[in-house]
């Protein structure tokens, strides 16, 4: 029995020198060389404004940009969205799946080994065709293994395996990119919401003052001064008032419910207290164009994309060439049960089986053209993501910019609007003008005043916004983790942590 196993374990000629033409090739490859797609970039940002020149490498605070904002509420909401928010547990789940797609593809690279065994009683046909000279009943007792090894000449399983990793870190970084947006638009919904807080407390002043306006044009029409006219002239501020303040209440409201869902809350018990403090507008470190393409996890996603895109030209040009598998089997037959363990008994394979197809009516042309078109589409989708991302840059420099200057301006206005709204009620009650001018005046100082409280909560949504365009505290180097650890599925739960989720984002 031992001259027989290691007759087995003998490798055939042939299958040597299969081996060693194995080895020979190992490092083949039918993919293009990669290089980058190439895209317009700036040397810098055409705009100027209030922003810090960030040195290369700078970066936002990965575990928690938005603390530049100084809110402990803000802070407080952006740590339960991390926790509870639906679509980043999601993208977190589809970013498992790659991950476990890098370990199918990656089991390609190893042999297959497989085992069996059965035990049957079997009837031969005594009217079978070519029947043999054996009993009609017999047992059929088969213990045995084989091992399946696809020699991979052409690189197909290598550049499949190089192309699973791709798409893994391209996933990866959209999951990046997904924590980012939910993050984004988190503080941007706070922002305006305390913006519209603002609206509101300048709407119930402003109804008690035209409270106060109707109360005396009512006096004075009551000691005959005025006329009714002037009575419904106040009446009508006063309504007036009343109903925006009601609209920035509903508007409040249902930002109130967006920012509940993005935390992961039922809008029907979710409250936020109302404030007015004021929001710190900080600056952002803003680095040189060239730097965005290192910081923007859409970027890097659509990189990827193009990286894996290219590998599978590999995987379609290897369909053209023979498949080569190296298989061993081996194990123990018989028809006894008695002494089954016996050199007798013992069987086994070994050989290579070779493929090639001969005719297949364009369909792999068909593949090859459809993996090298893939790759120019994603190269196309990849500078137009940089361009998108260049664009949004400039056009938030430009808002915080402009903004600034506009805001500066409308507070000078709002300043004018209230002396002039003084004057025409002192004058008013010294009968020197009529009601009309004190409605215009009153509608002035209101508008003015309402403008730059929304002049300032646009410039503060710039400001966030300006954070997602330069790609928040994300880095690039984090992909690293999606091609070094393909079997990270096999120890996470079915539902993700929140903190395992931000980590594979880059939190």
């Amino acid at each position: 029995m031992g001259n027989a196993v290691m007759r087995a374990l003998r490798p055939a000629p042939l299958a040597a020198a299969v081996a060693a033409l194995a080895a020979l090739v190992a490092g083949c490859s039918l993919a293009p060389d990669y290089k980058v797609p190439p895209s317009p970039v700036a040397a810098q940002y055409r705009t100027t404004g209030p922003w810090v020149s960030a040195k290369p490498g700078d970066q936002l605070n990965r575990d928690g940009w938005w603390t530049l904002y100084d809110d402990p509420q803000l802070d407080a909401l952006e740590k339960r969205l991390l926790a509870n928010n639906t679509d980043l547990e999601a993208a977190y789940a589809h970013y498992q799946q790659a991950q476990a797609f890098v370990t199918q593809v990656s089991a390609g690279l190893f042999p297959t080994v497989t085992a069996n065994t059965s035990a049957f009683r079997e009837r031969q046909s005594a009217t079978r065709p070519l029947r043999g000279a054996g009993p009609n009943d017999y047992n059929a007792v088969t213990l045995g293994g084989e091992i399946d090894y696809d020699l991979d000449l052409w690189g197909r399983v290598r550049d499949s395996v190089k192309a699973g990793k791709y798409e893994a870190q391209a996933t990866q970084a959209d999951l990046a990119s997904v924590q980012l947006s939910l993050q984004v638009q988190l503080a941007d919904s706070y922002v305006q919401l305390r913006g519209l807080d603002q609206q509101t407390a300048l709407l119930r002043e402003t109804v008690v003052a035209f409270t106060k306006a109707l109360q005396l044009t009512e006096a004075l029409h009551g000691g005959g001064i005025v006329a009714g006219l002037d009575v419904a002239r106040a009446q009508t501020q006063l309504s007036s008032a009343q109903s925006q303040l009601s609209q920035t209440v509903a508007q409040r409201a249902l930002l109130e419910h967006a920012i509940a869902v993005l935390v992961g809350a039922s809008a029907s018990e979710f409250t936020l207290p109302e404030s007015t403090a004021a929001i710190p507008l900080p600056p952002i470190p803003v680095g040189v164009p060239s730097v965005l393409l290192q910081r923007r996890p859409d970027i890097a996603a659509a990189e990827r994309r193009v990286a894996e895109a290219n590998a599978k030209i590999g995987v379609a040009r290897a369909a053209y060439f023979p498949s080569i598998t190296l298989t061993a089997a081996g194990g123990l037959q018989s028809s006894s049960y008695t002494n089954f363990f016996s050199a007798p008994n013992f069987f086994w394979a070994l050989g290579p089986q070779l493929t090639q197809y001969i005719f297949d009516g364009g369909f792999r042309r068909g593949q090859l053209e459809a993996a090298k078109a893939a790759t120019s589409e994603a190269g196309a989708r990849y500078r137009g993501v940089v361009l998108t991302a260049f664009q949004q840059v400039e056009d938030n420099l430009t808002l915080l910019a402009d903004l600034g200057t506009a805001l500066q301006q409308q507070r000078d206005a709002a300043s004018a609007a209230e002396r002039a709204l003084s004057l025409a009620l002192t004058q008013y009650k010294q009968g020197a003008i009529g009601y009309l001018d004190v409605v215009t005046a009153q509608t002035a100082a209101l508008d003015a005043e309402v403008s730059a409280i929304q002049i300032q909560t646009r410039q503060q949504s710039a400001n966030v916004q300006l954070v997602r365009a330069v790609g928040g505290g994300w880095s690039a180097e984090q992909l690293d983790q999606a091609a070094t650890a393909p079997a990270l599925v096999a120890s996470a739960d079915e539902h993700a942590p929140s903190n395992t989720a931000s980590d594979a984002a880059g939190k």
